[in-house]
């Protein structure tokens, strides 16, 4: 898996590439730390659009930076594409927890609105 970051204006990106399984889960969470170390506001774009797989850990450390941005009164926003991870949203119901978008151009401008 391969996890990079930067910020922009008003919101950090994370774009990651590869399955996010049990062996790419702990790179994830240590680039998520350090994304979020440097963000205030915290306002999270992480597109998922080149991620083919999710396993159950992959979806803990989603779900775990979902619960630490709302507690720090931020947004998060998962660019999706068609396929794998949109689906496990669905069947597990956290499509209705998550605010998803299908670009980044998309969720910049949604976080931007907010700034």
């Amino acid at each position: 898996m391969v996890v990079r970051y930067w910020q922009e204006d008003f919101c950090t990106v994370l774009h990651i590439a590869g399955d996010l399984d049990v062996s790419g889960a702990p790179r994830l969470r240590a680039e998520i730390e350090q994304a979020l170390a440097s963000a205030d506001p915290v306002r999270l774009v992480i597109d998922l659009t080149e991620v083919p797989f999710c396993d159950s850990v992959g979806l803990g450390v989603l779900v775990s930076t979902l619960n630490r941005v709302q507690h720090a009164r931020g947004r998060m926003i998962l660019v999706l594409g068609p396929g794998m991870i949109r689906h496990l949203l669905t069947i597990t119901n956290l499509d209705r927890h998550f605010e998803t978008s299908s670009s980044i151009g998309e969720a910049r401008a949604a976080l931007g609105e907010a700034a």
